[in-house]
């Protein structure tokens, strides 16, 4: 692929994922991949509705931002939502612990998931995910992990960046092939492991334990990965605002390794060039926010440099953004 073109559909995936905080407010769909959300591609909005939002608020802090066809649902609910008020809504004052405001939040959203057409409540996962101001600050509440879009709540996870090393110092890259039952986009290409980073569980135990489960890599060449960066970005689409902050590791196996398949989320793993990665990333293969973790690899391993990449600012600029 033409090296102009490359860097546009690069600069084009960026800006896709970091859509919610671009000006205008009309939305438009782009396709990637084949069919809906949980299959092979999103519609996802030109511009921005973060004018129409409001924000999530829990004792005065803001922790997300509610789009307007959640905000009139919530309505609904006046013994848990107050109004919104001056562009917020939150929490009734008598829900002033972690337990409270996470049950009676909880009991709403089981209500919408039997009732509304809410499309993201379909995946419900059974899995809970803190919410909180920063990741540095204490959780006020946990939310079922299917429902944070529907508020704009920070969802954090972990990537690892598999890769050889040869005799003669030439990188390659290990990146997995998603299930086809995946609930979020099936059959496409990933990081070699990654995994959501649920409450109450930290980052370390997280990496080893997806490691494990999905690429069967044993703990003592797992506690070699090395914390490098973090990738962060926020979009929207039909079903909510996305605001994601990865934790990235690099873990450079034994030339003599392969990870296999373990608890079924990946049907194949695969061993590349850089350079047919690099191919990859510009397609609609990818998983989107995985394709920006190898981008941070190759920018960090000095694949990509500033004095070849017209549009390395931005790339490095549309990789780190604040949640």
């Amino acid at each position: 692929m033409a090296s102009n073109a490359w860097s546009e559909k690069i600069l084009h995936l960026l800006r896709r994922m970091n859509n919610f905080y671009s000006a205008g407010n009309q939305p438009k769909c782009h396709t990637f991949g084949s069919t809906t959300r949980n299959c092979f591609y999103r519609a996802v909005f030109a511009g921005s509705s973060r004018s129409s939002c409001c924000r999530f608020e829990i004792d005065g802090a803001q922790v997300g931002w509610i789009p307007p066809h959640v905000s009139s649902l919530l309505t609904r609910h006046a013994d848990v939502f107050l109004p919104p008020q001056e562009g917020a809504v939150s929490l009734c004052p008598s829900l002033d612990c972690y337990e409270r405001r996470s049950e009676a939040v909880n009991e709403v959203l089981e209500t919408f998931r039997t009732e509304s057409s809410l499309k993201c409540l379909r995946g419900w996962r059974d899995e809970r995910y803190n919410v909180k101001p920063r990741f540095c600050d204490v959780p006020l509440m946990w939310m079922e992990r299917a429902a944070t879009s529907l508020f704009g709540v920070k969802r954090y996870g972990v990537h690892i960046n598999g890769y050889t090393v040869s005799d003669s110092g030439e990188i390659h890259l290990w990146l997995a092939r998603r299930s086809i039952t995946k609930q979020t986009y099936p059959g496409l290409l990933d990081n070699m492991v990654a995994g959501g980073l649920a409450a109450g569980v930290g980052i370390k135990y997280t990496l080893i334990k997806e490691c494990e489960e999905e690429a069967c890599i044993p703990a003592d060449i797992t506690m070699k990965a090395h914390p490098v960066s973090t990738v962060s970005y926020t979009y929207e689409d039909e079903e909510g605002v996305f605001p994601e902050s990865q934790f990235v590791f690099d873990l450079e196996l034994p030339l003599d390794f392969k990870p296999c398949i373990g608890d079924g989320e990946v049907q194949e793993f695969y061993l590349l060039s850089i350079e047919k990665v690099k191919d990859l990333l510009a397609t609609d293969d990818f998983k989107p926010n995985s394709a920006m973790v190898v981008l941070d690899f190759l920018i960090r391993h000095s694949f990509i440099e500033p004095d070849t990449e017209p549009y390395y600012q931005e790339f490095v600029t549309g990789l780190h953004q604040t949640l």
